[in-house]
């Protein structure tokens, strides 16, 4: 005969106890998530010990969802990886996840940030086209069309880069003022450091755009249409848009700076 032994509901309670003592138990804080793309460097991290005083703040770390085998029991670690292979400029997502009442601190998250790191193979003006030929891209940015009007650079538009080596070509419908027209394209990374292409110049040798109007009470009128800012006195935009005519009926009387086509002017609103 077999005997099954059924302990007492006491005796349940102190096997359970001893059972849980040896289980490591602790409260989920949160995570810290980076995603970038991959630069050839490692992250660094700064790791507290927990508030309760048992082992130190981290206890996960992951990379595109994979968990990392690096030693993180200690005040800081590396998160090396070097270790997945991963090509330059390919997407990379981190979660670094740690315990309740501490929290880690990454040294230097901007090495998976993108950088502004492109050359510029070609650039050029055809028809009302700005194109622009590229290489060492590093990092998904967004470049920027820039014109330069009215003695100042200014953006006309924007063309994301595509963020990976290789060579790549991008164009942007640009629209051309009487005269030289001014372009060039660039990129600031989460560094702040921008990165400018040569200028490319073409000339356009259409008539310059009048302002027609005599009498300025409701709306401007140009000759055809352009590109416009209007300014007041405290050098704050009021209208800027692309048209042959402005609506001015709601602006309080008195002189107002008027950029269009490739001239800088004035007009008093009456």
């Amino acid at each position: 005969m077999i005997k099954f032994f059924i302990p007492g509901p006491m005796k349940l309670f102190h096997i359970l106890l001893t059972v849980f003592c040896f289980v490591p138990v602790f409260s989920f804080a949160g995570e810290i998530e980076l995603q970038g793309t991959y630069q050839g460097d490692n992250l660094y991290v700064r790791n507290p010990y927990a508030e309760s005083g048992v082992g130190f703040c981290v206890f996960e770390v992951m990379v595109n969802g994979m968990t990392t085998t690096d030693e993180i029991n200690s005040s800081s670690f590396e998160v090396d990886l070097s270790v997945y292979q991963l090509p330059i400029g390919s997407p990379i997502h981190i979660v670094i996840k740690y315990k309740e009442d501490c929290e880690p601190v990454v040294l230097n998250p901007e090495v998976v940030a993108p950088k502004a790191s492109f050359e510029t193979i070609d650039i050029a003006v055809e028809g009302n086209n700005l194109k622009w030929e590229t290489t060492g891209e590093i990092g998904a940015l967004p470049y920027v069309v820039e014109q330069y009007r009215w003695n100042k650079w200014v953006q006309v538009g924007e063309v994301m880069g595509k963020g990976v080596p290789g060579k790549h070509q991008y164009e942007f419908p640009v629209r051309l003022h009487s005269g030289e027209n001014r372009f060039r394209v660039r990129q600031a990374g989460s560094d702040s450091k921008r990165k400018l292409s040569p200028e490319v110049a073409v000339n356009n040798d259409i008539p310059e755009v009048e302002l027609v109007s005599e009498k300025i009470e409701k709306q401007l009128v140009f000759s055809k249409p352009t590109l416009y800012e209007i300014y007041d006195i405290y050098g704050r935009i009021v209208f800027k848009g692309y048209n042959d005519t402005v609506n001015v009926d709601g602006l309080e009387r008195g002189e107002y700076y008027l950029n269009y086509d490739n001239r800088m002017s004035y007009f008093l609103k009456k």
